[in-house]
């Protein structure tokens, strides 16, 4: 382990990171809800208000298991279907979706899923953790182009995320913010230029050893 910067400083680094990460958008009419499948089970909860507040009748949760929930005992849909019933999400307003282990597969299998039941979507909500939104979207424009994006995330904010474990939490967006450049050259997603203050700042957690989740 190389962490010789003051916490400080890799503090601000990573708040650089998660400014550009973070996108979301102010919410319209829909047809679902797709609650976009991890490990932080307040992606259920938001993606259950959203639903109360009547944004959209249906919601997809959608997740196998990924890099950090491979040794769950259930999928993250199933986890994700468990919290949204919890919070007052009906049987028939809930659709579970359990095979996608990225976020471009929670793309393409959801919208498979919702064409096989006949569900025409012209405008969806995508709900994800909040720094994995902006990528949630440039996945969506790239994998399902002719229906609208909207995106939201639980209302956790970056200082909160640090306390909780701030050096997976470092870990994870470092990982995410190079796939956002990898993935678009790899036609995955849209491309979504980064600010050169925000991808020195990964350059440079990166190099502190913030790289667990680094594409080699």
């Amino acid at each position: 382990m190389k962490f010789s910067r003051p916490w400080p400083e890799v503090r601000e680094l990573g708040r650089l990171i998660w400014d550009h990460l973070v996108f979301v958008t102010p919410l319209a009419p829909s047809a679902v809800i797709v609650a976009m499948g991890c490990h932080d089970l307040r992606v259920a909860v938001q993606a259950a208000r959203l639903w109360h507040e009547g944004w959209a009748p249906l919601v997809v949760v959608s997740g196998g298991r990924g890099k950090v929930t491979s040794g769950w005992a259930e999928t993250e849909a199933r986890a994700f279907a468990r919290v949204a019933r919890e919070h007052g999400v009906p049987g028939d307003a809930l659709l579970l979706e359990e095979t996608a282990a990225n976020t471009g597969e929670n793309i393409t299998a959801t919208r498979t899923l919702l064409a096989e039941r006949g569900v025409p979507v012209e405008r969806g909500i995508l709900v994800a953790k909040p720094y994995m939104t902006r990528r949630s979207l440039a996945a969506a424009l790239r994998r399902w182009p002719e229906a609208e994006w909207l995106t939201s995330a639980p209302e956790v904010s970056y200082d909160a995320h640090l306390e909780a474990d701030a050096h997976r939490f470092l870990e994870l967006m470092v990982g995410d913010l190079q796939r956002m450049v990898v993935y678009a050259e790899r036609g995955f997603q849209v491309p979504m230029p980064v600010p050169e203050a925000a991808w020195a700042a990964y350059e440079e957690l990166a190099r502190l050893g913030y790289d667990r989740h680094v594409i080699t």
